[in-house]
C-alpha cells in the first residue's frame, strides 16, 4: 500500500515536471518586425503560463537547421513557399503550426520617381533565393518591366524571363541586404520592415507594392512536423494573434502604413 502511494506520488511529480517543462518555448527570430512582434507578447504569454526565450539570428538558413535539430521550438521569419523549398532541398522535418502577418514587398528607387523613369539598361536589385526572387519577378511583371514564362509563378528565376524590353540587368543579393544596395541600382525589390529597421529611406516610397493576393507569403510559426498540434505551441499562437500589443508592434514596424502589411489571420 505504501509502495503504491509512493509510485503515485512519483508519477504525479513527473507529470507536473513534464507539464512545466512543456510550457517553455524557445523561439528563433530575425531582427526587426519578427523580434518585435514576438517580444511584444512575452509578458502576456508568461501571464498565461508560457515562458518564452527569444534567440535573434541573422540569416535565413540557421533558423530551420535549429528547429530541425531541436535547438529551437519555433522559428518565426519565413513564409510557406520559402519553407516548402527549404524542406524539399534539405529534407527538414518541419511544418507550419500557424499563420501571422503578411509583409508586402515593393519596388523602390532612390534615383527615379516613377516606374516610367526607370531607364533602358537599368539595374535591378532582386533577392537571390529561389522563392523570394520569384516573388520579386512577379512584382516586376505586374509593373510591366518583364514577362515570365507561362505558369512559372513564384518559383520563377531570372532565367524564366522571356521579355525584357528595357534590357534590365539584375543584381542578386540576400533579401535582408537589398535595402543596402537600393541606392546603387535603378530599382530594387524591397521589404518594408527591413527598410523601417534600417532607417535608410522612406518605406512608404515604393513605386508599386504587392498585396493581400500574396497571402501565401504570410509569415508562419514553423515547428517540427510532429508538433504542429502541440497544445502549448497552439496556445502561444492564439495568445499572439489575440494580442493588442503584437498588433501595435507590427503596425509600428511598418511605420503605420497599411499598404505595407496585412494581419492575415484577421481576414480568414
Amino acid at each position: 500500500m505504501k509502495l503504491s502511494r509512493l509510485l503515485i506520488a512519483v508519477l504525479s511529480a513527473a507529470t507536473v515536471f513534464t507539464a512545466h517543462a512543456a510550457d517553455k518555448l524557445k523561439i528563433g527570430v530575425l531582427p526587426g518586425v519578427y523580434a518585435d512582434a514576438i517580444g511584444a507578447v512575452v509578458k502576456e504569454a508568461k501571464a498565461q503560463g508560457i515562458e518564452v526565450s527569444i534567440t535573434e539570428l541573422t540569416d535565413w538558413t540557421t533558423p530551420n537547421v535549429a528547429v530541425d535539430a531541436g535547438d529551437l521550438d519555433i522559428n518565426f521569419f519565413q513564409h510557406q513557399p520559402f519553407l516548402d523549398n527549404a524542406v524539399a532541398k534539405n529534407n527538414f522535418k518541419l511544418a507550419s503550426a500557424g499563420v501571422s502577418f503578411l509583409s508586402n514587398i515593393g519596388l523602390y528607387s532612390l534615383k527615379h520617381k516613377t516606374l516610367a523613369g526607370i531607364p533602358a539598361n537599368g539595374k535591378v536589385g532582386i533577392a537571390n533565393d529561389p522563392v523570394n526572387q520569384g516573388r520579386g519577378l512577379l512584382l516586376l511583371q505586374k509593373a510591366g518591366f518583364i514577362k515570365l514564362k507561362p505558369n512559372v509563378g513564384f518559383l520563377g528565376s531570372i532565367n524564366d524571363i522571356v521579355e525584357n524590353p528595357k534590357k534590365l540587368t539584375f543584381v542578386e543579393v540576400e533579401g535582408p541586404q537589398l535595402v543596402r544596395i537600393t541606392g546603387d541600382v535603378d530599382i530594387a525589390q524591397g521589404y518594408p520592415h527591413f527598410i523601417v529597421a534600417s532607417k535608410a529611406f522612406d518605406p512608404s516610397s515604393g513605386l508599386v507594392y504587392s498585396g493581400i493576393e500574396d497571402a501565401r507569403f504570410a509569415i508562419q510559426f514553423v515547428v517540427k512536423n510532429t508538433r504542429t498540434k502541440d497544445p502549448v505551441i497552439q496556445k502561444f499562437i492564439k495568445i499572439f494573434q489575440e494580442s493588442d500589443a503584437v498588433k501595435a508592434a507590427i503596425d509600428k514596424a511598418f511605420a503605420g502604413d497599411k499598404r505595407l502589411y496585412s494581419l492575415v489571420w484577421t481576414q480568414k
